[in-house]
């Protein structure tokens, strides 16, 4: 079964329309998982609010009071591209509460993936800063929680942003693993090889910068010859995406050639990560095309399903693989890392 968290009748996160992280990416979402025939497979869940004490895992609780109050002083730029409307912080509150509800439900045994098609994506907010289009940082929120019952957490982040806000808070952890392929170079301009994790966490933090025009099949190589034997050393008890899809080709925010094809293959190749089913989670990241979106949300679901939905073939023949090669020589080689 597939577990859904989706609100979008409370999405009240409404910066305008010209903002290219609008309301309608949850409904293209959500249809994706019907076009690829799996609406019988879902179980929907009822996103709630994220409390203080768990958001406070992650983010000072001064933080979280400046931005409740921003928000509900009426919201307004907090960076050239990151906004907030009066309705933000309710919205993001579910966001991140959605995460948690979908890790409770797994935990309890009530399916076997999950998908939270939430916004406003995550990734890129650090622990006491929003950027990126991001407040708060939903991927950490449920990662920080499971961590504390004494879980190991993968976070696999396939968006084609790197997701400097969920590096910099694991940076130091232990009990996280963190794994980012994307574009280089691209924003927020963090994301070198040489960015392997604290002295607390030598190696687990994992960077897999890749050149503008970059296929699919240099992601799923990446995946192979990079992150497959880390993961399997770290041995993780649970397993979190963040599932951008703006390395789609036709998403206008970078240069990525993949298609929702591709992001069938990927989605099934994180799976092989979980140690079992019902220890796997999608989180929505970016995506800004919504016909690419919507497309390849319904491919990588169904492919966790094993259901064949690829409106798209993959593609191949990008460039990439001298990328994926250093990579592989950074973070599998016992005597250090090479720059970035």
């Amino acid at each position: 079964m597939l577990l859904v968290a989706a609100s979008p009748t409370l999405d009240h996160h409404d910066v305008g329309p010209q903002h290219p992280e609008r309301p309608a990416r949850v409904p293209a979402a959500l249809a994706g998982i019907d076009d690829a025939g799996l609406r019988d497979a879902v179980v929907n869940l009822e996103p709630r609010r994220a409390t203080e004490a768990e958001l406070t895992l992650v983010h000072p609780l001064s933080y979280l009071e400046s931005l409740r109050a921003f928000c509900e002083a009426g919201g307004g730029a907090i960076d050239p591209d990151t906004m907030a409307a009066p309705g933000s912080w309710d919205t993001a509150l579910l966001a991140a509460g959605a995460a948690l509800e979908v890790v409770d439900a797994l935990t309890r045994g009530d399916g076997d993936v999950a998908f939270v098609a939430a916004r406003p994506p995550g990734h890129h907010a650090l622990a006491t800063e929003p950027m990126g289009f991001c407040l708060l940082n939903n991927v950490a929120v449920a990662a920080a929680t499971l961590a504390e019952r004494g879980e190991r957490v993968l976070i696999v982040d396939w968006d084609v942003h790197h997701g400097n806000g969920t590096q910099a808070i694991f940076w130091d952890d232990p009990r996280v693993l963190y794994v980012s392929t994307h574009q280089w170079p691209l924003y927020p301009g963090t994301g070198r090889l040489s960015e392997t994790g604290g002295p607390g966490a030598p190696r687990l933090t994992v960077n897999v910068p890749l050149p503008p025009r970059a296929t699919g099949d240099v992601l799923l190589q990446a995946l192979d010859d990079v992150v497959a034997p880390i993961v399997e050393e770290f041995m993780p008890t649970w397993v979190l995406a963040s599932a951008g899809y703006d390395a789609h080709r036709a998403d206008p925010m970078a240069g990525l050639s993949l298609t929702s094809g591709d992001f069938a293959d990927i989605a099934k190749r994180v799976r092989a990560f979980a140690p079992s089913t019902g220890r796997l989670a999608f989180l929505l990241e970016g995506g800004y095309d919504l016909d690419a979106l919507r497309m390849s949300v319904g491919a990588s679901l169904a492919a966790v399903l094993d259901v064949e939905f690829r409106p798209e073939h993959a593609s191949s023949g990008g460039p990439g693989e001298d990328a994926v090669d250093a990579a592989r020589r950074a973070h599998l080689d016992d005597h250090g890392t090479e720059p970035g």
